[in-house]
């Protein structure tokens, strides 16, 4: 096993023109390390360039305590999981999760042995002697697994692996893969577009998005935990980015004396992990974050609030468990969630729904940052 230094590494296709900018950031020995953002923010260019498929324009990396920016992908001692599954079509099962010990050379009684304990631990067993097309897609990425696992590698690399498997599959998948990234305790980064995988599997989650033209703007917004970046987002791209649906983030003021937020003539007081900062701030402009399960009906909410939202209904959203209702208050969609299915409102409908104002958040609308 190994820990990942990131130091202020960058990348550059053309002079001038940044894909990764000024990373800097540890990924831990036994970790699991998730790299979540939009299409574009350079997140499989960063574990390419962990596993030496892309170079390093500036900055130092460092897998344990040895410097790889000019070390060739084979002699990193990583495994790499892509999302074609990148199976040979004319190999077994078996010769497929060989295949990488066999041109090491490794002896032939040592690569079956490290097979089978691979196909017992992946359910593989009754598949070894298939070809590719004839495995499900679960099964085909589980080979994949089976091909990194043997390698007994310092670190897996994984490149959105289940994006090409159906919902249910993914579900079953991502706690399968959970599970034996616990069991191996091998440092572990994950590439995905999925907020869901990265919450239920990371211990710590890196937020990326593209850079832009500003010199001075990293690709990473934020690192922490999933309860972390969910709870205590650092600024307005990570609080709009993480959250399904995504936190409402409403124009709104600060009152004169800092203790009320004001926002389309509601008047909610500041709660109180920010009134330090709201009296720094006093009568000026912010951004009010409240995520939609903090936006109900008053005889379904389980916390108290005089605070209300009144609006027009644009959509519902059933989803079993719940309504997610999303509603227009003075040009700005609002979204709220409803627990009952009985009497649901209309789109064109008028609705007021409550606020718990002591989980709202407030940003900076010029900096967008968290006011701390």
């Amino acid at each position: 096993m190994a820990s990942i230094t990131l130091d202020h590494i960058g990348k550059s296709y053309t002079p001038g023109v940044d894909v990764i900018r000024d990373l800097t950031f540890e990924i831990r020995d036994g970790e699991f390390m998730v790299f979540v953002g939009p299409s574009g923010c350079g997140k499989s260019t960063v574990l390419r360039m962990i596993a030496g498929l892309e170079s390093i324009t500036s900055g130092t990396l460092k897998i344990g305590d040895r410097v790889v920016n000019d070390v060739h992908p084979k002699d990193r001692d990583i495994a790499m999981v892509f999302q074609s599954y990148a199976l040979y079509p004319h190999m077994t099962v078996y010769d497929n999760i060989a295949f990488g010990l066999q041109i090491r050379k490794i002896p032939e009684a040592e690569i079956r042995k490290r097979v089978q304990e691979a196909a017992e631990t992946l359910g593989l067993n009754a598949f070894l002697d298939r070809k590719p097309k004839a495995l499900s897609g679960g099964q085909r990425q589980r080979v994949a697994l089976g091909r990194a696992i043997v390698r007994n590698p310092s670190v897996f690399l994984f490149d959105e692996p289940l994006s090409n498997l159906d919902a249910e599959l993914r579900v079953h998948m991502r706690a399968e893969l959970s599970k034996l990234q616990r069991r191996l305790k091998t440092t572990t980064v994950y590439v995905t577009h999925d907020q869901v995988e990265a919450m239920t599997m990371g211990h710590r989650i890196a937020v990326l998005r593209p850079c832009g033209k500003d010199p001075g703007v990293s690709n990473l917004t934020q690192i922490g935990t999933p309860m972390e970046i969910y709870d205590t987002p650092a600024n307005l791209f990570t609080a709009g980015f993480m959250g399904t649906p995504k936190m409402n983030l409403l124009k709104a003021r600060l009152s004169d004396d800092g203790r009320d937020v004001l926002c389309h003539g509601v008047r909610m007081p500041v709660s109180e992990a920010f009134r330090a900062a709201a009296l720094q701030h006093r009568g000026r402009d912010v951004v009010l974050g409240i995520r939609p399960e903090h936006i109900g009906a008053a005889h379904e909410i389980d916390w108290q609030s005089d605070c209300g939202i009144t609006g027009t209904i644009e959509i519902l959203e059933p989803l079993g468990h719940e309504v997610i209702v999303h509603f227009q208050v003075h040009g700005e969609t609002v979204s709220g969630r409803l627990r009952s299915h009985t009497a649901l409102p209309a789109p064109g409908d008028p609705i007021t729904l409550k606020v718990k104002t002591e989980a709202m958040h407030l940003f900076d609308p010029v900096t967008e940052q968290r006011l701390s």
